[in-house]
């Protein structure tokens, strides 16, 4: 895990990110790819607004060509490996198609914004179309505790599998390992499997499994992140299928809406 894919942009959730991945990069001893989206104005209107449209987008990219150099200006004294590319479309699309050679992507998780970009579809399309881990941060997270205490939502998925195997070297900086399970009836692989794999990493996690199908499982993950005192939550994205949490919500959904802490997600 040495890529790490910064999403660049100027707006409210830049500085979080920022912070973030600097953290991770330098605990990691990674290489920071720093990836300025434009985005393309979104207008509806009628026979003039394309006129109105390439104005916008003129003034979109004005304000990241600003962006850049006041970024790369302090990128220069922060003492980690950079790259940085420039691309204009979708913030999802080029995040996803920047994402080929990236072990983790870093982005944030504002509910929304007027009129773009609302991060928290961005963060959910990211995680779901790139296959890689996504970290993704309250605005007003100030960095990102790698030597802190990980909290894994286990619900023996396919998801949470994957998220777990690619970020054990972001699990080995960690002080300690959490791994919490609400038992809901459904089959899967269990915690106890997972802490043996763990362990053969040299993690040795603790276990703590609940029997509630009275409260949603992000409540429940939110409340022992909270007892427990985790710095991030790491979890499967998208779980039971990305139709399904649009249409009726989730607990991906609901803790990208609630947590106040960095949520590490992959699918």
């Amino acid at each position: 895990m040495k890529n790490i894919l910064l999403l660049v942009h100027d707006d409210a959730g830049q500085e979080a990110r920022f912070q973030t991945a600097l953290d991770i990069t330098r605990a990691l001893e990674g290489h920071l790819m720093c990836l300025d989206v434009t985005q393309i104005p979104a207008i509806v209107g009628d026979y003039y607004s394309g006129t109105a449209e390439a104005t916008l987008l003129a003034d979109e990219r004005r304000r990241e060509t600003e962006n850049r150099t006041k970024m790369e200006a302090r990128l220069a004294h922060e003492g980690v490996p950079w790259d940085w590319v420039d691309m204009t479309g979708a913030m999802a699309d080029c995040v996803t198609y920047a994402a080929g050679l990236a072990d983790l992507i870093v982005v944030n998780r504002k509910l929304d914004a007027f009129p773009t970009p609302d991060m928290r579809g961005v963060t959910g399309a990211i995680a779901v179309r790139s296959g890689k881990p996504v970290v993704a941060v309250p605005d007003d997270a100030k960095r990102f505790d790698t030597a802190g205490r990980a909290l894994i939502a286990w619900d023996g998925s396919d998801p949470v599998m994957a998220t777990m195997r690619a970020c054990i070297p972001l699990l080995r900086l960690a002080e300690a390992v959490h791994l919490f399970t609400v038992d809901d009836g459904s089959a899967g692989v269990s915690a106890e499997e997972a802490a043996a794999y763990l362990s053969r990493h040299d993690i040795h996690a603790t276990i703590r499994r609940i029997h509630d199908r009275q409260h949603h499982a992000d409540a429940l993950i939110l409340e022992e992140c909270g007892v427990w005192r985790a710095s991030y939550c790491l979890m499967g994205a998208f779980s039971h299928g990305r139709l399904t949490e649009a249409l009726f919500g989730g607990v991906t959904r609901r803790m990208l809406a609630t947590s106040s802490l960095p949520l590490v997600l992959g699918h």
